[in-house]
């Protein structure tokens, strides 16, 4: 009888029963196997499923051999990925709002390649965050490569920045003018991804988010600012920077409540200088950006936070409070 052309691809076709089919509390004997590469149009006799799983095995696959009073058969063990990893993964890829919907899918389908059918059903989770809403632009994916490329090989790069208008459509900014910026690295921030880049004629580190970039290119110029990374902290920048929106720098003086030392070491860092002041209360001397986004941050701590300085900035924060007031005081329009 004559060999079917599927034959050789014996080995393969038994690895991928194997991983596909098999763990730990599912196993498969020799004659389920012969039956699995019969699928395939592929013969097989006892001893040579033995002398393939010898080979797999001398290759590195951790087949497991089970004998119990129930039987005896093969499984898959160890693997790329153990379960716990994926699930892991696939949370992660769930909760990122920057990750589409549908690459989401892609990315999760993909993961269930490392774990057999019925632990790739444990890999179909779902995990809620509260006010999370999915990003509907794919060229993110994109976009980060291109800028790791830009990176490794030493280049600028140049792109326009795109902002929303009131009938939901990405436009670009100033008119389409391109950006020119040394890439130097990207950020995880605030649920975003952030490009940091030296912008030459401002002569300083700028950050942008990799979802507005549009229509990335390569230059044939080479990264500068090299000396201005060397001394810039991503971390330092991205704690003192509230939601990545800019401002001037100053540093503040801060008094809180005791129970808000979480969010203070969250949002500064385990390095923060804290100084306990009366029972109940703590004071941290921060470099933050001063800006809208600050302020409205320590709005929403309300009474538990006090700005103690410097007066210029507690002034600010006077009369950011006043404005917000001003829109709600009796007799005002609402408009």
């Amino acid at each position: 009888m004559p060999k079917s052309s599927n034959q050789k691809l014996k080995l393969l076709y038994l690895l991928r029963i194997l991983q596909k089919e098999t763990d730990e509390e599912h196993y498969l004997n020799s004659q389920q196997l012969i039956e699995r590469l019969e699928k395939y149009d592929i013969s097989a006799e006892r001893k040579s499923i033995y002398d393939d799983i010898a080979r797999l095995t001398d290759f590195g696959y951790d087949i497991i051999h089970v004998k119990t009073k129930g039987g005896s058969g093969y499984y898959m063990g160890s693997r790329e990925f153990e379960l716990a990893e994926l699930k892991l993964l696939v949370d992660v890829v769930q909760a990122s709002r920057f990750i589409t919907l549908r690459k989401s899918r892609e990315l999760i389908n993909k993961l269930e390649q490392f774990v057999s059918g019925k632990e790739a059903q444990q890999l179909q989770r779902q995990v809620y965050v509260a006010g999370r809403v999915k990003t509907d632009n794919e060229s993110i994916y994109y976009n980060v490569d291109f800028i790791h490329r830009a990176i490794q090989e030493n280049r600028q790069i140049s792109f326009q920045y795109m902002e929303w208008t009131l009938d939901k459509k990405l436009v670009p900014r100033k008119g389409g003018a391109r950006y020119v910026i040394s890439p130097w690295a990207l950020s995880w921030n605030d649920e975003n991804y952030y490009l940091i880049g030296y912008d030459k004629e401002a002569d300083l580190m700028k950050h942008y988010r990799v979802d507005k970039m549009g229509s990335i290119e390569l230059t044939r110029e080479e990264r500068q600012g090299s000396i201005v990374f060397e001394n810039f902290d991503i971390a330092v920048y991205t704690n003192k920077t509230f939601g990545m929106y800019g401002g001037r720098e100053e540093i503040v003086s801060l008094v809180f409540a005791d129970q808000l030392i979480g969010v203070v070491l969250d949002r500064f860092g385990r390095e923060t200088d804290i100084r306990r002041l009366q029972e109940g209360t703590f004071r941290v001397r921060v470099k933050v950006a001063v800006s809208g986004q600050f302020f409205g941050w320590l709005t929403g701590l309300g009474t538990q936070v006090r700005l103690a300085g410097p007066e210029n900035v507690v002034e600010e924060y006077r009369n950011y409070l006043k404005k917000i007031y001003g829109r709600y005081e009796e007799g005002c329009s609402g408009q």
